[in-house]
């Protein structure tokens, strides 16, 4: 039997792919880390490029057709094609937290009006559903969503106190948020919050896959061009065996990632696991591929100014966001009755 993504679930990863390939380099990655323009701004480069993709349809890609006729009519199965692609550009946006949550929580709320500027791009959102914890791209938000008190609260951006926080991928702009407990509008309690945290984490592992995807390629494409001893460096046998492995661990994660959306998407009683297992073979498939492609480089992979790092830190950031693999490892063995359940 051949399995194959649906045709469907692939188009608008294809769309988007279109954009990216077009308009996303390192220099524009670049543009997205701190001293970057404002949102909206002249000079904004990296929200050129996330309007763009926001009329393609990207953002508003769960949110159903019903809700003043966004939506693509797509589900979960449709996150981890469309987050490779993003992920594999490295543009610094908050992807998984508008497209596979935000949005999708604004909308089950019936919070159009908000809705409208964040599906269309001119407003950039910036979730967090750990309370307390930082929250990405809340230094640049306008409006953010932040569980409160066990519920997940939408406030724009003067109603709350945020402060900037210095993070390993700086394109990030953490910041910790001081919300007030009755403020804000509330989208959701905490009985409705598993699937929101579900398609986060499915959509981080997509994106982890798509960045380990572009690091093994750069690298690839390095060994082939550095020469040593008058050969190419991906000549040597310790080279090839170690971008062997590397390659190996995204080929497990890939398919891992696309199981955990089929099983969001259809209700699989085991949603659960196969989402936590997604995110531990993306999370050490990136972390492995980073390693790997610094090593490879030789010293030139370990300056933080060469392009390498730009997605090597953003895959180290997305490993341990939405839980690290120690925390999921952890969620499996329970699952399966190997710990105690606390």
């Amino acid at each position: 039997m051949r399995f194959a993504v649906a045709e469907q679930d692939t188009a608008l990863a294809e769309a988007a792919g279109e954009v990216l390939d077009r308009e996303v380099d390192a220099e524009v990655v670049r543009a997205g880390w701190p001293g970057a323009a404002p949102h909206g701004g002249p000079g904004d480069r990296v929200g050129a490029v996330w309007r763009t993709l926001a009329q393609v349809g990207i953002t508003g890609a769960l949110v159903p057709q019903t809700i003043d006729g966004f939506g693509l009519g797509l589900d979960e199965r449709a996150l981890p094609p469309l987050m490779e692609t993003l992920g594999r550009s490295g543009l610094p946006v908050p992807a998984a937290e508008v497209v596979a949550v935000g949005a999708p929580l604004l909308a089950a709320a019936g919070a159009t009006s908000y809705l409208d500027a964040v599906v269309d791009g001119t407003a950039l959102l910036a979730v967090g559903l750990t309370e307390g914890a930082a929250v990405p791209f809340a230094a640049r938000a306008d409006l953010i969503v932040v569980r409160v008190g066990g519920q997940a609260r939408l406030y724009e951006r003067g109603e709350v106190r945020v402060e900037p926080l210095a993070a390993v991928d700086g394109s990030r702009h953490l910041g910790r948020v001081t919300a007030p407990p009755a403020g804000g509008l509330v989208l959701a309690g905490e009985e409705a919050l598993d699937v929101p945290w579900r398609r986060g984490v499915l959509a981080t592992s997509g994106l982890l896959v798509g960045l380990a995807g572009r690091m093994l390629e750069l690298t690839v494409g390095y060994v082939r061009e550095r020469h040593q001893f008058g050969v190419p460096v991906g000549s040597f046998q310790a080279v090839k065996h170690a971008l062997a492995d590397a390659g190996t661990a995204v080929r497990f994660a890939r398919p891992a990632v696309l199981a955990a959306g089929w099983a969001q998407a259809t209700g699989a009683p085991d949603a659960e696991l196969r989402t936590s297992m997604a995110k531990v073979l993306a999370s050490d498939a990136a972390r492995q591929v980073a390693r790997t492609a610094i090593q490879c480089h030789g010293a030139i992979g370990y300056t933080t100014e060469y392009d390498l790092h730009l997605y090597a830190k953003r895959a180290w950031a997305l490993a341990a966001d939405w839980g690290g693999p120690a925390y999921h490892r952890e969620r499996i063995a329970r699952r399966l009755g190997l710990t105690p359940t606390p």
